[in-house]
């Protein structure tokens, strides 16, 4: 559903061919969003076969013919459904590094910290790579502010469990 929202979403604000979208998401939202290329074209193709998009192909100059995709009436219909059902549910966080944090406590502490400081680097490098899309004018902003609000959250409170270690 939330893929489907998605490329449905980018459609909206104008037609494109498969290769824009995905560049789209690689560039402006792979901090935010993981859609890997064979995923969004089974969808788009899904999306296809639902009537919710439709496909034109269009060659320029020598290139190779490329399908750009549009909405129908029917992926509007779908797109407004799928975001009031989004916007209205929680969907809670959930983080695959707790598993360790679990049991850090087997891990002596002069090991522990140096590998804490690991997570802290990537967390710092994934903030700055947020940080660095450009600013997006109207909701789509939204999703990277609340991105960036988790990251760091994530890391002030990584800074505190450090601190708690040196003590």
């Amino acid at each position: 559903m939330d893929k489907q929202l998605l490329l449905l979403g980018l459609l909206r604000h104008h037609d494109m061919h498969g290769y824009q979208l995905n560049e789209f998401i690689e560039h402006d939202l792979a901090t935010c969003v993981q859609i890997k290329k064979p995923t969004a074209y089974y969808v788009l193709n899904k999306m296809l076969d639902d009537g919710w998009v439709i496909s034109e192909e269009t060659q320029e100059g020598n290139r190779p013919p490329r399908r750009v995709y549009s909405l129908t009436a029917e992926g509007e219909a779908a797109f407004q459904r799928l975001v009031r059902e989004n916007l209205g549910a929680y969907h809670p966080s959930q983080f695959g590094g707790d598993f360790g944090l679990a049991f850090l406590d087997a891990v002596p502490g002069e090991e522990a910290r140096p590998l804490l400081g690991v997570r802290r680097a990537a967390l710092v490098a994934h903030l700055a790579a947020l940080q660095a899309v450009p600013v997006h004018h109207g909701s789509l902003q939204l999703m990277i502010e609340h991105q960036t609000r988790h990251l760091q959250a994530e890391l002030a409170w990584l800074d505190e469990v450090l601190a708690r270690l040196e003590n």
